[in-house]
C-alpha cells in the first residue's frame, strides 16, 4: 500500500516530480532566504538611495565618497510575500483563499510549514496570500454554497438513462425470438454504454476539464459484461460445456445474470446523488475548519457514511430489480463490483487517475484469467490449471471469483481514497461541465 500512496503525488510546479518529503523545510528555507536576498539588496544601496523608473539605483547621501556602498543594515524579511512570489499563478487565479489552501497542501505546504510563516494552520496563511493579491478592478465573488449544492436537472436525467434504456433491452429480450432477438441485444448493448459514456461525462461523476482520459471505460465495461456473463459462463466451463456436457448432450445453456446488469446500471443515479452530496459537504467542511488535520478528521467518517449510503442504496435496487425477473440475487458479487466501480469514480474525478487504472486493470486481468484457466485445464496434460479456480468454485460457489477480485479491488481502492480525499488539495475547485 506505501506504493499506492505515492501513485497520485503531485511534483512542484517548477520541477515535476522533484517534490519529496524534505520539501517542506526546502521551502521555508527558500522563501525566508529570498526574503532576506530582497532585504539585503534593498539595504545595499543605502538609506538615501533612490531608484530611477528603469530600476537603476541612483545614490544618494549613503554612499561613500570611495565609491563603495555603506554597510547593509538588516530590515524585517517578508517571507509570505516570497511564498507569494513561488506560488504567483495559484494566488493570482484564486477566487477564494479555500483554493489556495488547497493548493499550497498539494505542495507540501502543511500547518507545521505555515508555524515557520508565523500563522497558524494553513488555511490563515492561505487567507493573508489572498488578502494580499494585486488585482485590477474588484475581486471575484466566489459562487454562494447554495448555489453551487443546487442539483441541475440535465444531469439528474441522465444519469436515468442507462438503468431506462437496459431495463427496455431486457423486456425486448424477453419478448423477441431468433433473429430479432439478435438485433435487439446489440442494440441494447450499444445503447447502454453510449448512455453511460453520456452519465458520466457531465454532472457530479464527470472528472474537471484538467483531467486527463485514464483509459478506465474498456476495463469498466468488461467487469460489467462479466457481472451479466461471467458466473454462468464459469459454472457451464467447470461442467463441461457449453459446447457440450459429459453426458452427451450439446448446446448446453448459458444462462445471463440481467438483475446485477439492471441494479448497476441503475445505480448510476444514486452515485451521482451521493457524489454530489459529499462535494457539497466537503466543501462546507473545508470553509468550516481551521487546519488541515481537522478537515482530514472531519471528512473521513463523511467519506465512509456516503459510501455506506451508496452500497445500501445498490442492495435495495438490486432486491428490486431480483424479484422483478425472478432471479436469484447475488448480494456479494454485485456490491463489491458496485463499491469498485464508485471508488474508482471518485478517485478519477478528483485527479487521482492513476491507482483506479492499475486496480480496474488487474481486476479484469483476474477475472479473464480465471476462465482461460478453466478451458486451458482441457488440453492434454494441463488438468492441474483449473484446480485453484475449481476449489474456489466448490467452496463458495461460482460467483466467489467475481467477489473475490472485485471485493480485493474495492477495499485497496477504498484505503487508498481515505488517504487522498480526505486532503483539501483533493478538493480544489476544477472547470466542470455542469
Amino acid at each position: 500500500m506505501s506504493e499506492l500512496g505515492e501513485l497520485d503525488r503531485a511534483g512542484t510546479p517548477d520541477t515535476p516530480g522533484a517534490w519529496d518529503v524534505r520539501s517542506e523545510e526546502w521551502l521555508v528555507t527558500e522563501a525566508f532566504a529570498e526574503a532576506g536576498r530582497e532585504a539585503g539588496e534593498a539595504d545595499a544601496a543605502g538609506p538615501g538611495a533612490d531608484h530611477d523608473p528603469g530600476g537603476g539605483t541612483v545614490r544618494g547621501a549613503g554612499a561613500t565618497g570611495a565609491g563603495r556602498p555603506a554597510a547593509p543594515r538588516r530590515t524585517g524579511a517578508d517571507p509570505v510575500k516570497a511564498l507569494m512570489h513561488r506560488h504567483r499563478d495559484l494566488c493570482e487565479r484564486a477566487v477564494d483563499p479555500l483554493e489556495i489552501a488547497a493548493g499550497l497542501e498539494a505542495h507540501g505546504v502543511t500547518d507545521r510549514t505555515a508555524a515557520r510563516f508565523r500563522h497558524r494552520d494553513v488555511f490563515s496563511l492561505a487567507e493573508e496570500m489572498y488578502a494580499r493579491i494585486p488585482r485590477d478592478g474588484e475581486t471575484p465573488t466566489p459562487p454562494a454554497p447554495e448555489a453551487a449544492s443546487r442539483p441541475r436537472a440535465d444531469w439528474a436525467l441522465l444519469t436515468l438513462l442507462p438503468g431506462a434504456l437496459c431495463t427496455s433491452t431486457v423486456i425486448g429480450l424477453h419478448l423477441t425470438h431468433g433473429q430479432a432477438r439478435a438485433t435487439v441485444a446489440a442494440a441494447g448493448v450499444l445503447a447502454v454504454a453510449l448512455a453511460l459514456r453520456a452519465a458520466l461525462a457531465r454532472g457530479p461523476l464527470s472528472p474537471g476539464s484538467g483531467t486527463a482520459a485514464t483509459g478506465t471505460s474498456s476495463w469498466t465495461y468488461w467487469l460489467i459484461a462479466y457481472a451479466l456473463l461471467g458466473d454462468g459462463l464459469l459454472r457451464t466451463a467447470l461442467a463441461g460445456g457449453p459446447d457440450g456436457l459429459p453426458d452427451g448432450t450439446t448446446n448446453a445453456p448459458w444462462p445471463l445474470a440481467a438483475a446485477p446488469l439492471l441494479a448497476v446500471t441503475w445505480a448510476c443515479a444514486p452515485a451521482a446523488w451521493t457524489t454530489h452530496l459529499l462535494t457539497a459537504r466537503v466543501r462546507r467542511k473545508l470553509t468550516a475548519s481551521r487546519g488541515l488535520e481537522d478537515f482530514a478528521a472531519s471528512v473521513r467518517p463523511l467519506l465512509l457514511g456516503t459510501f455506506a449510503l451508496f452500497l445500501c442504496t445498490l442492495t435495495a435496487l438490486l432486491t428490486l430489480t431480483a424479484e422483478a425477473l425472478d432471479e436469484p440475487a447475488p448480494y456479494a458479487q454485485t456490491t463489491a463490483l458496485g463499491a469498485l466501480l464508485l471508488l474508482s469514480r471518485l478517485l478519477t474525478i478528483h485527479r487521482f487517475t492513476h491507482a483506479p487504472v492499475v486496480v480496474l486493470m488487474a481486476t479484469a486481468t483476474a477475472q479473464a484469467t480465471a476462465l482461460a484457466t478453466v478451458f486451458a485445464a482441457r488440453l492434454p496434460g494441463c488438468d492441474v490449471l483449473a484446480v485453484p479456480v475449481q476449489t474456489l468454485t466448490d467452496t463458495w460457489g461460482p460467483g466467489s471469483v467475481q467477489t473475490l477480485t472485485c471485493g480485493t479491488g474495492a477495499l485497496i481502492l477504498l484505503l487508498h481514497a481515505t488517504r487522498t480525499l480526505t486532503r483539501a488539495s483533493a478538493h480544489a475547485p476544477t472547470e466542470k461541465q455542469w
